[in-house]
């Protein structure tokens, strides 16, 4: 066995213990995990007279940010940006065993910084291909470290496209495919999609994207062993493209959201349309794919679609959660949640972690026929990022605080 190969074996068995939470919606995309050891489905952050339960710890985090945190063996990564214009931004590193911090370093943003109030400048979560982090902020600077956060490249793209930005500000998570780095920035100014060298930085390619408003971030097909695509979801279509040459194999052509991202399962995709759910085939070293279904009753709002199991589940603009069977579409129960949400939650075992953005957590059962909320539990400050899930414990990011949710 070559060394190349070895390494993709200890990655790939990372990958399937659930050890590592290694970008925006775990290391398959999916926000889920098999693992075995589930989190508490009670807690308490403590606050007024009612005393912390199931809380490992809690830190302070003095930058603010909304995105998600991330989990590299027994490190937690979250970023941040602080300055009276959010011109500083931050990579944070704490111990997931104490909350400890172990490092933090800061950069000047090179791009525009504007951004809406409930926002922030660190709105994507950062990613790791488990050697190196990449961390990328809405002032398009994406950032290279090594685990004990020293900078091995920098990339100030705003400086080669200048207008590629919005009022409200960017969101588009960073995507790590093999030894690619991939961002889709997309605007009415200047839209792009590119992939870096994740060793050095160094351009690989560059496709020029759809000039509109979008903050879907790209999405690995790692379909039946063959070699992975990269899907850009776009509001009016969807397109796949060889992750080492950026060239395009595919397209299918249908309105979308413009925030929730799509979820893939072997050569499945599951797309969010603008008004419904649809699930598309792709056949893998073609450029053919097929409509399998789509379902309106699955129509899902800003956080996106959880492959789970048989099961699909979406929560939708009203706050309602629907569980939707995963080959055919076919609705099986919808509950109703409280809040507005951004953060896809989290599935493991029958439980799904849900966080609205005020900070109150739902953990809902799904049985054959119906969902259950069986907790409720009150942050006290909001939450836009989507939590993380390592070794039975929950990573959520809030406001000020990064809290590890885990049994005694």
């Amino acid at each position: 066995m070559t060394r190349k190969q070895l390494a993709i074996v200890v990655l790939l068995a990372l990958c399937s213990t659930g050890a590592d939470w290694l970008q925006f919606r775990g290391t398959d995309q999916r926000s889920r995990s098999d693992d075995a050891k589930l989190p508490p489905t009670e807690w308490s952050v403590g606050k007024a007279d009612v005393p912390a339960k199931n809380v490992a710890w809690s830190v302070e985090v003095p930058a603010r940010g909304v995105g998600g945190p991330i989990v590299i063996g027994d490190r937690v990564i979250v970023t941040g940006a602080s300055g009276a214009n959010q011109e500083r931004l931050h990579v944070y590193c704490f111990s997931a065993a104490s909350g400890k911090p172990l490092w933090e370093r800061q950069f000047w943003a090179t791009g525009r910084t504007f951004c809406h109030p409930t926002s922030s400048v660190a709105a994507p979560t950062p990613a790791s291909d488990g050697k190196r982090i990449y961390a990328f902020f809405s002032s398009n600077d994406l950032i290279c470290l090594g685990l004990d956060g020293e900078m091995l490249w920098y990339r100030g793209i705003t400086l080669e496209h200048p207008m590629a930005a919005n009022d409200v500000g960017m969101a588009s998570s960073p995507l790590v495919v093999g030894d690619t780095v991939v961002v889709q920035v997309e605007s009415r100014g200047e839209s792009f999609a590119a992939g870096f060298d994740a060793a050095t930085g160094e351009d690989r390619w560059s496709v020029p994207r759809p000039t509109d408003m979008n903050w879907c971030s790209p999405t690995a097909l790692r379909g039946n062993g063959q070699e992975p695509l990269v899907l850009l979801q776009s509001p009016q279509k969807l397109t796949a493209h060889h992750a080492k040459s950026g060239e395009i194999v595919w397209t299918f052509d249908s309105k979308s959201g413009g925030i929730s991202s799509p979820t893939t399962v072997g050569d499945m995709i599951y797309m969010p349309g603008d008004a419904n759910l649809i699930a598309l085939r792709s056949t893998p070293g073609s450029a053919n794919w097929e409509n399998v279904w789509q379902e309106s009753q699955l129509a899902a709002g800003n956080a996106s679609p959880i492959i789970h199991g048989k099961n699909v589940f979406v929560v939708n603009k009203a706050g309602a959660m629907t569980c939707g069977d995963v080959e055919t579409g076919k609705v099986l129960w919808r509950q109703r949640l409280k809040g507005r949400f951004w953060a896809t939650p989290i599935a493991v075992g029958d439980l799904l972690f849900c966080v609205n953005s005020d900070g109150v957590a739902q953990v809902v059962k799904s049985g054959a026929d119906a969902g259950e909320i069986v907790s409720e539990i009150d942050f006290g400050e909001s939450i836009y990022g989507s939590p993380a899930l390592a070794d039975g414990a929950l990573y959520f990011r809030g406001d000020k605080h990064l809290w590890k949710i885990a049994q005694p």
